[in-house]
């Protein structure tokens, strides 16, 4: 059985986080984790980076076309909730 992709890569030298500065206003845990996530194989930070969010609507269907840009704003006004930005400003 081969080893995981994660095992393959290994840590990479580069990924070495730099110590927060002393006058940081930068709670000193965030730095800890983020030193932690950069410890990680590059494999495992893109895994873990991509995070699937169900987007009402949007995802409800395969594809959507439309002949106009103005056809497609009016869609998105009347079809999408607002929280999800679509909307005109």
């Amino acid at each position: 059985m081969s080893p995981c992709p994660e095992e393959q890569l290994g840590s990479s030298p580069e990924a070495v986080a730099p110590t927060p500065p002393l006058d940081s206003d930068i709670p000193r845990e965030w730095w800890d984790e983020f030193e932690a996530a950069a410890r990680r194989p590059l494999a495992v930070r893109i895994r873990y980076s991509f995070i699937h969010t169900y987007k009402p609507v949007l995802d409800d269907a395969r594809f959507r076309a439309f002949d106009t840009m103005e056809e497609y704003r009016q869609w998105c006004e009347a079809n999408l909730p607002e929280w999800l930005g679509y909307g005109r400003l």
